[in-house]
């Protein structure tokens, strides 16, 4: 970490097809090794998935799985005297959407179904209707800041 000044946070520009600049993150998350247009492809294929089997456009299913996985709260690890404490905290809004892109991506990887356009698209749709294991993730999350509300008064 640069101890002169802080790092500008850089402008996402929005993705070609939709406009979308959560859209564009999303993509870039699931990109591996530099291959965008692959990771472009993967992900308008389960977005027309969602169209096709929920009947609704793909993009506010898309928008709404990933708010409701959205952490509010999360425990981060403080060492106090010889003791480490997970002291509760509340997640800034950029870090909310990293972890939800990221959790989503982690967990529709580890789905059954055949193609990766086809399980990023079940875990979008369930995660859509607050179910699947991102979900889970986010309510483990949550349950571990709430059983550490006791040592709140440790935050820096």
């Amino acid at each position: 970490m640069s101890r002169r000044r802080k790092a500008s946070a850089r402008e996402m520009l929005p993705d070609p097809k939709y406009d979308n600049t959560l859209l564009s993150l999303f993509i870039s998350g699931l990109m591996r090794k530099g291959k965008r247009s692959l990771a472009e492809r993967i992900m308008y294929q389960s977005l027309e998935i969602i169209e096709q089997k929920m009947g609704q456009p793909g993009l506010p299913i898309f928008q709404k799985a990933v708010n409701n996985i959205k952490p509010v709260i999360e425990v981060k690890s403080r060492r106090v005297g010889g003791a480490t404490y997970q002291v509760p905290v509340e997640v800034r809004a950029n870090r909310r959407t990293a972890l939800a892109i990221r959790w989503v991506i982690r967990y529709a990887k580890q789905r059954p179904e055949h193609t990766m356009a086809e399980r990023l698209a079940a875990e979008l749709m369930s995660a859509s209707k607050n179910e699947g294991a991102s979900a889970k993730k986010k309510e483990d999350t949550h349950k571990m800041a709430e059983a550490n509300k006791a040592f709140a008064h440790y935050r820096w």
